[in-house]
């Protein structure tokens, strides 16, 4: 419990340090481009990829679960939609992120920690908290719900395709289930949520990149702390903009 309340306090510090006015502008957006293409870019495929199977899975299994004739076809895609949009390609995509872009920023400021790169620049006066975290941080709130909607989009798309090529289910009644009670708000709400999430994953994994201490090994385990946790605090703030925000 102690060493829970001390990380926590580093954490508050850290991000205190991190998260304040570049003393060079030109050289931070240099820095936010190449976050963007590096954490944001290049997890377009992957994004793309898992929603488009997701999507055709989701609802060839709402198809074979519904099999009463008192349930309307327009169900299925009235359901895929729903579940696509408010948790999907908001929290599961955020929590496979996670993964990959949070190990990502964990092993490379640990590595420059451990090679004392981080140490050099303190020398030099040089805030690489904030040089190294505010990047990455603002890199990832930018760009992930770019990443949102084209999970959203292809995550549809896959069910579409699934309705063309599956018995129990045709495209006209799911499409009419797409438009079915449509939310617009739903989009934005998760929008707003995949923004904290990534404020989240990339601020706990700098965290425990930026804390790293001993070598290579330390590096591999601070890497899968900060994806535990921040897959645990994801599954949080999940539950608690969920109460605030779509709760009357």
């Amino acid at each position: 419990m102690i060493k829970a309340l001390q990380q926590v306090g580093e954490y508050v510090l850290l991000m205190r340090k991190a998260l304040t006015p570049p003393t060079r502008w030109s050289m931070f957006f240099k820095q936010l481009v190449r976050e963007i293409y590096k954490l944001g870019v290049d997890s377009i495929w992957i994004v793309v990829i898992i929603s488009i199977f997701i999507g055709t899975v989701i609802a060839i299994q709402i198809s074979l679960n519904i099999s009463s004739p008192l349930i309307p076809k327009f169900t299925i895609g009235y359901t895929t939609r729903e579940i696509i949009l408010l948790e999907f390609s908001s929290s599961i995509m955020c929590l496979i992120l996670a993964g990959k872009v949070g190990s990502n920023i964990t092993s490379e400021i640990g590595t420059m920690r451990v090679t004392e790169q981080i140490d050099a620049m303190e020398i030099m006066g040089v805030n690489s908290a904030n040089f190294l975290i505010m990047p990455k941080i603002t890199g990832m709130m930018m760009f992930i719900p770019v990443l949102v909607f084209f999970s959203m989009t292809t995550g549809i798309l896959g069910g579409v395709f699934a309705s063309h090529v599956v018995s129990g289910m045709t495209p006209a009644s799911f499409e009419f289930g797409l438009q079915y009670y449509f939310n617009p708000f739903y989009i934005w709400y998760s929008v707003i949520k995949s923004v904290v999430y990534a404020f989240l994953i990339s601020s706990i994994s700098s965290y425990f990149g930026y804390n790293v201490k001993g070598g290579s090994l330390e590096v591999g385990k601070a890497s899968t702390n900060a994806i535990v946790i921040s897959s645990v605090m994801i599954l949080l703030a999940d539950v608690i903009l969920t109460q605030i925000m779509l709760t009357k």
